[in-house]
């Protein structure tokens, strides 16, 4: 593993992990688009991150910027439309590369879809040799095809490159048992099992990405990226956030 441990420091729970960003989340209050200061933070938290030596590569959704999903329901072609999503996801990684690079992190954005100019091709073994080098891996355009969601390409690199967890960044501190938003008596659960995520419907991630993860026995952590230093306590083993796993 490349890096060196803090001196002094805890040591990381977690070799690997994959981040899986939404789009939303790089829009920050606004809504739409991206918001450098919210680029920022996650540089920052990534930097704290990668000093502890854990290899980290984050998958990053377009939502903020077009979602296919919406499109298509508005009568647009469903596979032109994810492919529009698909390039949305390359823009907003290039910002987060940009805001890294910034931070004096190396990286190396790979992209499903083909565009030497800005990023390189996905190759598997590529990318876990950067991970390796101590770059941070920046996935962009999902898997490649329509019809999948980045939550699903998240699940699929996260496996391909042999992660210990995928961190799913939300809005709230976990998975609650109904939108604590609309529902004030909605409880936070701290441990659930793959098919009880899937048998209750929960919106953590959509079922193709819960049923990999399965597959594979790779837990999801579901968190909030909103609270500064999270990322940070779940690679150290904080009970942060809301764990899916087999064990329950």
């Amino acid at each position: 593993m490349s890096g060196t441990p803090e001196a002094g420091g805890a040591r990381p729970a977690y070799r690997r992990v994959v981040l899986k960003l939404s789009g939303e989340a790089l829009a920050g209050d606004r809504g739409y688009g991206i918001d450098p200061a919210v680029l920022d933070r996650i540089a920052v938290e990534v930097k704290d991150v990668v000093a502890l030596g854990v290899q980290l590569a984050i998958v990053i959704g377009g939502g903020n910027i077009f979602r296919g999903v919406a499109a298509s329901v508005g009568g647009m072609d469903r596979a032109t439309a994810d492919y529009m999503g698909m390039l949305a996801t390359v823009i907003n990684a290039l910002a987060l590369q940009d805001a890294l690079e910034k931070a004096e992190l190396q990286t190396r954005l790979l992209s499903a879809i083909e565009m030497r100019a800005v990023a390189e091709p996905y190759i598997r073994r590529r990318a876990m040799r950067h991970l390796e080098k101590g770059r941070v891996v920046i996935f962009a355009a999902g898997t490649g095809n329509p019809f999948f969601t980045t939550d699903t390409a998240g699940a699929l690199r996260a496996v391909e490159i042999g992660a210990d967890a995928i961190m799913k960044a939300t809005k709230v501190d976990g998975i609650y048992s109904a939108d604590p938003k609309q529902d004030a008596g909605a409880q936070r659960l701290a441990r659930m099992t793959y098919i009880e995520v899937l048998n209750r419907g929960l919106h953590v991630m959509d079922s193709a990405a819960i049923s990999l993860c399965m597959d594979n026995k790779l837990p999801i952590i579901v968190f909030d990226l909103t609270r500064s230093g999270n990322i940070k306590r779940i690679v150290l083993g904080e009970p942060v956030g809301s764990i899916v796993s087999s064990g329950g």
